[in-house]
């Protein structure tokens, strides 16, 4: 009696099909999910040079305050809560250049606070041998980029950017 030759795929064959085609899908997924985490920190690396260089353009614009540290301030307290209003909202009155410094500072940290997790900024200006030199540190928490999709709260990852200029 003769045996017919088999013809398809036995279980096992499948079984390993299976095995291999699982192991290349999570080989994927931790692909995609090392990439999330690579953009979402370059994304609060691109707002905060955007945030630094905004900051930048108001004192530019308001020179002679900038350059007699109107503008100057330490790092405020992580957000929430949000800074409060200056007493003269500037969009739809008159200011003296001081005042327009505190508007544009209260405007920069609801800023810092919309765009970057626990965002908080500090300017310090120096004038020496005639020129006047701004230095902007922008301080944020980079851990939830650093966890990705992970449900486990990760230890905070401060991160900083510092922009120095001449005014």
């Amino acid at each position: 009696m003769k045996y017919k030759s088999s013809k398809g795929f036995s279980l096992i064959e499948i079984l390993i099909a299976l095995v291999l085609l699982s192991l290349g899908l999570l080989g994927i997924e931790a692909l995609v999910l090392r990439t999330v985490k690579g953009n979402d920190s370059a994304y609060m690396r691109s707002q905060n040079v955007q945030l630094a260089y905004s900051i930048l353009d108001m004192m530019r614009a308001n020179r002679a305050q900038a350059m007699a540290q109107g503008y100057d301030t330490a790092f405020t307290a992580t957000c929430p809560p949000l800074p409060t209003a200056p007493a003269v909202l500037c969009d739809a009155a008159a200011c003296t250049p001081a005042q327009l410094a505190t508007w544009d500072l209260y405007q920069w940290q609801l800023r810092l606070c919309a765009a970057l997790p626990s965002g908080q900024g500090k300017i310090a200006t120096v004038t020496a041998n005639g020129s006047t030199t701004a230095t902007i540190t922008i301080q944020w928490d980079d851990s939830r980029a650093q966890q990705g999709y992970s449900s486990a709260t990760a230890a905070p990852n401060i991160v900083s950017f510092v922009l120095g200029t001449a005014l």
